[in-house]
């Protein structure tokens, strides 16, 4: 039980950490040559499996002005493109063709992510545009599974 509250209060820091406005602006990261490796739903949890890898999913829509912005800059940085590739199963939903898997994962806004672990455990979602300086910790956080030992601002005091 304890391990709920502690992911919980990890996940919320993480988001509010999230929303506190950066300095820093898109044009300082490097922008990556080789794309993201998205999957379908379906195959990426089998993929997840198949791996033994945490899954990202990223759900948007076509008209959807800050899904646009993070696939331009945020999943176009080389350092975020480089871990999510090597250490996780990225996911791609488009919320209005695939409304269902939307609903079951209560997507309410647009953009959103969710990571699962590779045994489709839920957790914690991440609503809004994240920039790529935010996302990469977080990614880190999640990947080695440190939320599960520390908060996620006592984790960004550690060298990552």
């Amino acid at each position: 039980m304890k391990s709920k509250y502690r992911i919980a209060a990890a996940c919320f820091l993480a988001c509010l950490l999230l929303w506190i406005p950066n300095s820093c602006t898109s044009s300082d990261q490097k922008s990556s040559s080789t794309p993201v490796k998205w999957y379908s739903y379906k195959e990426g949890l089998t993929a997840g499996k198949k791996e033994k890898k945490n899954i990202l999913i990223n759900f948007y829509a076509d008209w959807c002005g800050y899904c646009k912005k993070m696939d331009n800059e945020t999943f176009k940085d080389a350092p975020v493109v480089n871990y999510l590739n090597e250490n996780f199963i990225a996911i791609k939903v488009n919320s209005d063709k695939e409304q269902q898997v939307a609903r079951d994962f209560y997507v309410q806004g647009l953009p959103t992510i969710w990571f699962i672990s590779n045994e489709e455990e839920r957790l914690t979602s991440l609503p809004g545009y994240v920039p790529a300086d935010r996302l990469l910790p977080l990614l880190k956080f999640i990947h080695t599974e440190s939320y599960k030992k520390m908060k996620f601002s006592e984790f960004l005091n550690t060298k990552m």
